[in-house]
């Protein structure tokens, strides 16, 4: 997809999240609502992953942020889902959505042309040429998931390190420190989804 025609369909994307936003059920709340609302928000909240679990060294210089679209949020729901299934935990789907925002903004990318890095696809641009799988494979949200969490499993102590120092000794790119941008979002991203 060229730069213009993407930089429209996020526009309208944008356009429509805060249309919808803006265009919401209006609150009409009772008392008696109100406190089985309150009652309902803190059980919700109670089963939202602990931040700390999430960012246990803090988030790392500035960060980024993107609006994302259905399929990024489908993308999302597909790695948090990969990470259970490896029975893996929510600071390994922070660790991995990270990465993809990095690498991807969360988008399954096929082959760039004249603009793509070597041979790199997929929401973690992992390449055929270095063994991560076939085309069709990297290209498959739940494998190439799967396929970033068992390189992290091989990186002794990856728990307890900075999210960039773990994303980066599975992926060894050639922006190592980047990956840390993405931390709050990515943690934002895992609390609102790790339960949906």
């Amino acid at each position: 997809m060229n730069t213009m025609l993407r930089k429209s369909v996020l526009a309208i994307a944008g356009l429509t999240v805060a249309g919808g936003l803006a265009a919401g059920p209006l609150n009409h709340a009772t008392t008696d609502t109100t406190t089985t609302n309150t009652t309902t928000t803190a059980v919700a909240q109670a089963t939202k992953p602990d931040t700390t679990k999430l960012i246990p060294h803090g988030v790392q210089g500035n960060q980024s942020h993107i609006d994302l679209n259905d399929e990024q949020t489908a993308n999302t729901k597909a790695i948090i889902a990969a990470t259970k299934k490896a029975g893996m935990d929510e600071r390994a789907a922070v660790v991995s959505i990270a990465t993809a925002l990095q690498e991807s903004k969360l988008e399954n990318l096929g082959h760039l042309g004249d603009r793509n890095d070597h041979d790199s696809q997929g929401l973690f641009q992992q390449r055929p040429s270095s063994g991560w799988g076939t085309v069709e494979q990297i290209t498959d949200p739940e494998y190439s998931t799967t396929a970033f969490l068992k390189g992290l499993k091989q990186v002794d102590g990856w728990q307890n390190m900075p999210l960039t120092e773990a994303a980066q000794t599975v992926q060894v790119s050639a922006y190592p420190f980047h990956y840390a941008q993405w931390e709050q979002q990515a943690a934002d991203l895992v609390a609102e989804h790790w339960n949906s």
